[in-house]
């Protein structure tokens, strides 16, 4: 590599690097200008994504992206990956700033008018949902929870809420479920109890929450099967889950909406015991085709 690339220090902020990425890239080779051009568009995979994934979605080799991170200064990729999960993080940042950004650009206006927003992000995620959930994986998420001896579920900061609901519409519906609430620090220790035959229903949004995680890579690793709920594909929580679904809630000022988080768990708790009385039919090839059909007339 290039000796002026090789003594630079590594930038540690996304502005830094992303300027510097800009500048170097016409002193890169062909496949590492790829990768550039794939890491400026696509922060958000670089920051959670596995090597080999990203290298193939970027069309070159899993080693190109350890060259990549080398040229520009950093001992390897995971080390380039922490600015970008540092950046990935610092989109929603604190309610402080949230608000102010709000007043300053005359969003909220009066409070008829943030109410109006606020129920318009609202709306938009469940619609956005419906029209975007993976059929096969929500019949497969209903079929492990079925299956289930207990249902354990795990999930803290803002899919706490929803967590703590999920526990309680399922308990109200006579299903054995228990929440790895973290309390006296004992997370670990609750995650330890959950057996294969049980299962684990962890929900983590950006910015993703390291005890969600570490909870659910816990049970994985034992043979527990792992329901996902997180809003990106390349979420760390895909990686340890058994299977997941996607919900990306939309925003109003940066306050976003759980609209379609508590409708995804109603529906899950709701389901699930359905399916375990035989009164919860699969869906129809049909149903799924006319689905399908609907969800590519929107992307068009």
């Amino acid at each position: 590599m290039p000796a002026d690339l090789e003594a630079d220090a590594a930038p540690r902020d996304f502005r830094t690097l992303r300027a510097l990425i800009v500048e170097r890239r016409g002193q890169l080779p062909k496949r590492l200008v790829q990768v550039a051009d794939f890491a400026v568009q696509h922060p958000q995979e670089i920051a959670f994504g596995r090597v080999a994934e990203l290298a193939k979605r970027a069309n070159v080799q899993p080693s190109t992206m350890i060259r990549f991170a080398q040229a520009l200064g950093y001992s390897g990729f995971s080390d380039l990956q922490l600015v970008f999960q540092s950046h990935a993080r610092d989109r929603w940042p604190d309610y402080n700033v949230r608000l102010e950004a709000l007043h300053d650009g005359n969003q909220g206006g009066d409070v008829l008018s943030l109410l109006d927003g606020l129920v318009e992000a609202s709306c938009a995620s469940a619609r956005d949902f419906r029209q975007s959930i993976d059929v096969e994986a929500l019949e497969q998420a209903v079929e492990r929870l079925a299956a289930a001896r207990t249902i354990y579920v795990v999930g803290v900061r803002r899919a706490f809420p929803v967590a703590v609901y999920l526990v309680y519409a399922l308990q109200k519906l006579g299903v054995r479920s228990d929440l790895v609430d973290q309390l006296g620090g004992l997370g670990g220790r609750q995650t330890d109890l959950i057996t294969p035959e049980d299962a684990l229903l962890a929900l983590s949004f950006t910015p993703y929450a390291s005890e969600t995680l570490t909870s659910a890579r816990a049970a994985f690793q034992r043979g527990v099967p792992v329901i996902g709920i997180t809003d990106s594909p390349f979420s760390p929580l895909v990686q340890v889950s058994s299977t997941w679904l996607e919900v990306a809630e939309a925003d109003f000022g940066g306050f976003r909406s759980l609209s379609a988080s508590f409708a995804l768990a109603t529906t899950l708790s709701v389901a699930l015991v359905s399916k375990r009385a035989g009164a919860l039919p699969p869906v129809s090839a049909r149903h799924k085709k006319e689905y399908t059909n609907r969800i590519d007339e929107n992307l068009e």
